[in-house]
């Protein structure tokens, strides 16, 4: 079984819509980081000091590659990563090696078998 990973930078209060996106769409589980920071186009604005912006969380899912497309396509759409700006990005990494996900392996075939993959 190959896997892909989706890291996807959002803001917190979108975290458990994207949490529940992503197993919507076959994920079994995902791994939140709290209180990331991040930038994009357009500096941070800043009133006496202190930054005004939203706190984000890093939503990294382990996912088996025929599904990953689906997973963050959905995610996104979720997310509205593509129609509002700022709200967050994920991409999709190629994972090499993975342990730990071999209790999860039958689910997964179950899934892979009714999407016919």
């Amino acid at each position: 079984m190959h896997f892909k990973l989706i890291v996807a930078f959002v803001e917190d209060r979108k975290t458990e819509a994207i949490m529940d996106a992503a197993r919507e769409a076959g994920a079994t589980g995902c791994t939140v980081i709290n209180n990331a920071r991040g930038e994009g186009l357009k500096e941070s604005k800043t009133f006496f000091g202190l930054t005004l912006e939203t706190q984000r969380d890093v939503v990294l899912t382990l996912v088996e590659e025929h599904l990953s497309r689906h997973i963050l396509e959905h995610i996104g759409e979720v997310g509205e990563f593509d129609s509002t700006p700022g709200t967050g990005i994920a991409i999709l990494l190629d994972v090499e090696d993975a342990v730990g996900v071999a209790h999860q392996s039958k689910e997964i075939s179950e899934i892979l078998e009714e999407e016919d993959l």
